[in-house]
């Protein structure tokens, strides 16, 4: 490990899509410990905060997945002057020995997940991931996925519309939410994000709308992880990073909401109690407070970490 490197380029050059802010960096990259010669894979790369970090510190081969096409452009800039020591993959985690059997890798010694939406998708994609923008309601992390919120919205019955919001996104309102949709859609098929947010907004009782959360939060987070299946691809995503890694290989995983961090909760637990790998933090390790005073959007933020026996 290189002492001398700092986290000073953390941000990293600025392209259109690329101002995300890199949430827990020191903290994720001290419990990885990138030894030179390792084979680090950064399975969700976005614009390259983590990688870029990683592989100042030491003299490591990264491999970086990301299902977002803008995002490997940016990543790709913001690494360039690593040259071959940084190879980027556009793939889904869950895909992950197909992937690196393309590039005649077998094994890796550090894995790094950064869950949920960054604040590129939120502000830069277009995609309708933000419900302070009037965009399409694709909500896509692959530009040309087939099934999108708009599709979604128009065509599944109210119960499992119902099911869908209570289930990822945990709103009690989700009954109310899903029959108002479909009352909706009934004059006009859905197309934008606009129009949803009005939809929810009527849906959810005033008094039980905060001010400081928007009512329409927890109805998109819903949307999007039903669209990119976001929960079975971490689960199968983690299983499949955990059989490639080396012995004394570690893992670590930032998650934002509590579905993530329970399916990784488990997950690691599960590896735990079978002594296939200890846990490097009982509990998990949140931003400090400078962090959060700095990026308020990494104030739910969680890391923990495993490493194999």
């Amino acid at each position: 490990m290189k002492p001398e490197a700092t986290f000073q380029s953390a941000r990293g050059p600025r392209a259109s899509y690329g101002a995300h802010t890199t949430v827990l960096l020191k903290e994720s990259v001290a419990i990885l410990e990138p030894k030179d010669g390792d084979i680090v894979l950064d399975a969700t790369l976005g614009a390259g905060g983590h990688a870029e970090a990683l592989l100042e510190i030491a003299d490591i081969t990264l491999i970086g997945l990301d299902r977002d096409a803008q995002a490997i452009e940016a990543a790709r800039v913001r690494l360039a002057r690593f040259g071959k020591r940084a190879t980027l993959i556009r793939g889904n985690f869950k895909d992950v020995p197909k992937l690196l059997a393309a590039q005649g890798i077998k094994t890796i010694n550090k894995a790094l997940f950064d869950l949920g939406l960054s604040s590129d998708q939120l502000e830069s994609s277009g995609r309708g991931f933000s419900f302070q923008k009037d965009e399409p309601l694709l909500m896509t992390m692959e530009a040309e996925s087939d099934l999108t919120a708009r599709e979604l919205l128009n065509s599944w019955s109210e119960q499992a519309l119902a099911n869908a919001i209570f289930g990822y996104g945990e709103e009690r309102f989700a009954r109310r939410i899903a029959k108002k949709i479909v009352e909706a859609r009934t004059t006009k098929p859905f197309e934008r994000t606009g129009e949803l947010v009005e939809v929810v907004e009527r849906a959810i009782p005033k008094r039980f709308q905060s001010h400081r959360t928007h009512p329409a939060t927890k109805t998109f987070q819903a949307l999007r992880m039903a669209v990119n299946d976001e929960l079975r691809s971490l689960r199968q995503g983690l299983a499949y990073v955990f059989d490639v890694m080396t012995p004394e290989g570690r893992m670590a995983v930032i998650s934002f909401h509590s579905l993530e961090d329970r399916e990784v909760k488990g997950f690691f637990a599960g590896k735990v109690r079978e002594e296939e790998a200890k846990a490097l933090t009982k509990k998990p390790i949140t931003p400090s407070e400078e962090e959060v005073t700095a990026n308020p959007r990494a104030r739910s933020a969680k890391l923990r970490a495993i490493e194999k026996n």
